[in-house]
This record gives structure tokens, C-alpha cells and sequence, in this order.
């Protein structure tokens, strides 16, 4: 294994820069000193500075076939073997501020044995765990560790969000069953969360079921085991996804129903409604009409009568209604 200046890895802008101490801490990597080729190094950089894009073009401890893919040209999950390590790329739960959870991070991430190099625009979750569990010395020992480690709280994270989107659900079935409708938007949301998740899990989840297959010097079982039981996590996840997708579709169809049969009984009132005041709407135009002759023209009390009788019409047309079960 070669020696590493520590010059070579020191970049003003880098969000992380350390090397793993070997018991679960880490150190800062000084720009005047050989870094211990025992230990991985670990550099967490945003491609969008300056100074951080142009140390990914130029440093000649990546291979050329990442550099671009560092540099956020990979969005989809995606696992690249390469000769001592990996070129991943997964997403992750978005927690930045005024940003919706499915608006899923992209992480790019090189590794091996004594390098970890992993890059992003916005903020990941899941860095923050891995970087917190060093500065307690509790995290990863070495690059196999920091690898399981890093898709552990990814998959934790992902596991919360797909768990809060099955309560969403579950809210809105017992809200349906008390006849309450979803408002606007919401229904079409929550389905559009689903499908992103399901579109970006699926093959998250067989990029961490290949890297668990690989054979890698420095991955030992225990480590291809963890990442094996994650891979299988998120593939139970992907099954919440699914049926959270058909059960949107059922609750759509409810929604529909529901919204049918309310408008169907608005327009069965209406039209008894009518029913009931046709009569006295045929009786009042007749006896407007302009002409010569309409009874009760000259009596004094014949607005009087005619209104009694206008009522007991309806009264009559209700009850009868009513009899025949239709009011």
C-alpha cells in the first residue's frame, strides 16, 4: 500500500477531512505530515465549490473513470467495480429546509481500503450520522465499517420516511370511514411520494445486495453480512411501498365513490325538491298570466286561499313521498 501526503488530500473547502484512528475515533489530517497508510482517510467534499471540483479533476489518487461521477454526473443508483474498491451512488431522505422528504439527495461515494471519498450538492443525514459517531469514538474502524456504517443510517432513514408514509395512509382510511374526503392535492402527493420512493429504493437496494456479493479484500464476512441484512431491510421497505401504492389506489377509489354518491344524493334531493314545488310553480304561473278571467281576481282573500292552498299541495306531494319511501 503506498504512502499518502497528507498535502495531497488537504482541501481548504472539504465539508470532512480525517483519517479513522482505528478504534472507532478519527484525526485530522494535517497538510504538513505522511498520512498512516493503515488507516482509511476520509473525505466528504461539496462538487459544487470550487476548490473542491477542481481538486476531483486533478488529484491523481482517484481513477479517471470516477471523476466525473463524483462530480454529480450520476443520479440513479448505481454500484461500479473497480480494481481495489467501488464507485457508488446512492440517494438519500432529504432533510434540508423547505424541501419535501421525497426530494431524494444524491451521495457519490469512492472507496477502498485507504481512501473514502464521498461528495454532494445538499446536505446528507446520514454523513452527519457517521461523522458524529467518529467524534463520540464510536464509529467505524475501518473503510468496511464506514461503508456499512453509511448505508445503515441511509437505510434507517429511508425506513422512518416509508414508515411515515404508511401512517399517511392509515390516517387517511380511518378519515375515509368516518366520511371525512382528503383535501386537494393530498391524495395526488402522497402517491407521487410512493412512486419516487419505489422508482429510487428498487435499485438502491440491489446496489447493497451486489456490494454485499463482491468479493473484496477489504470486506470481510461479518461486514458483507450487515450490509446483506440492510440490502434485505430496504427490500422490506420496498414491499411497504407497494402495498402503499395499491392501497392509495383502493382509498382513490373510495374517494371517487364517495364524492359520487354524495353528488347522487345532492341531485335526489334537488330533484324531489322540485317535485314537490312543481305543482305550486305550475299553479303560480298559470295564475299570473295577463289576461281576462282568472278566478278570484276581484276577491279580497284570494291571495289568502291560494297560498293556503299551495301549502297543503305540498304538505299532500311530502307525505305522499314519504309514504312511498323516497323522502
Amino acid at each position: 500500500m503506498s504512502i499518502i501526503d497528507g498535502k495531497e488530500l488537504h482541501i481548504p473547502d472539504a465539508i470532512i477531512s480525517c483519517q479513522l484512528d482505528g478504534q472507532g475515533g478519527m484525526l485530522p489530517i494535517s497538510e504538513t505530515e505522511v498520512v498512516n497508510s493503515e488507516h482509511a482517510c476520509w473525505l466528504h467534499l461539496n462538487y459544487a465549490q470550487q476548490e473542491s471540483a477542481e481538486w476531483l479533476q486533478d488529484t491523481p489518487l482517484l481513477p479517471d473513470s470516477v471523476r466525473d461521477a463524483l462530480a454529480g454526473e450520476s443520479m440513479r443508483p448505481r454500484i461500479t467495480k473497480l480494481a481495489d474498491g467501488f464507485m457508488i451512488t446512492l440517494r438519500s431522505i432529504n432533510f434540508n429546509h423547505d424541501s419535501r422528504p421525497d426530494e431524494l439527495v444524491a451521495v457519490r461515494i469512492f472507496i477502498n481500503d485507504r481512501l473514502i471519498v464521498s461528495t454532494r450538492q445538499r446536505k446528507v443525514a446520514a454523513v452527519d450520522d457517521v461523522w458524529s459517531s467518529l467524534k463520540n469514538k464510536a464509529g467505524p474502524e475501518n473503510a468496511g465499517d464506514w461503508l456499512v456504517e453509511f448505508c445503515d443510517a441511509l437505510t434507517d432513514h429511508i425506513s422512518e420516511f416509508i414508515e411515515d408514509l404508511h401512517d399517511k395512509i392509515i390516517d387517511l382510511e380511518d378519515g375515509l370511514l368516518e366520511g371525512k374526503v382528503p383535501q386537494r392535492g393530498q391524495m395526488a402527493l402522497l402517491r407521487k411520494q410512493l412512486i419516487v420512493m419505489r422508482r429510487y429504493m428498487a435499485p438502491q437496494r440491489d446496489v447493497l445486495a451486489r456490494i454485499a456479493s463482491e468479493k473484496s479484500l477489504w470486506l470481510d464476512d461479518a461486514q458483507r453480512r450487515l450490509l446483506q441484512d440492510i440490502a434485505d431491510r430496504l427490500g422490506r421497505g420496498l414491499e411497504d411501498l407497494d402495498a402503499g401504492v395499491a392501497r392509495t389506489a383502493v382509498l382513490n377509489d373510495e374517494i371517487s365513490s364517495q364524492m359520487t354518491e354524495s353528488m347522487n344524493k345532492r341531485t335526489y334531493i334537488m330533484s324531489l325538491l322540485a317535485m314537490i314545488f312543481l305543482p305550486a310553480t305550475f299553479l303560480t304561473g298559470l295564475f299570473g298570466v295577463n289576461l281576462g278571467g282568472i278566478p278570484g281576481g276581484q276577491w279580497s282573500d284570494g291571495f289568502s286561499v291560494f297560498c293556503v292552498i299551495l301549502v297543503v299541495i305540498a304538505l299532500m306531494i311530502t307525505l305522499w313521498l314519504k309514504n312511498r319511501k323516497w323522502l
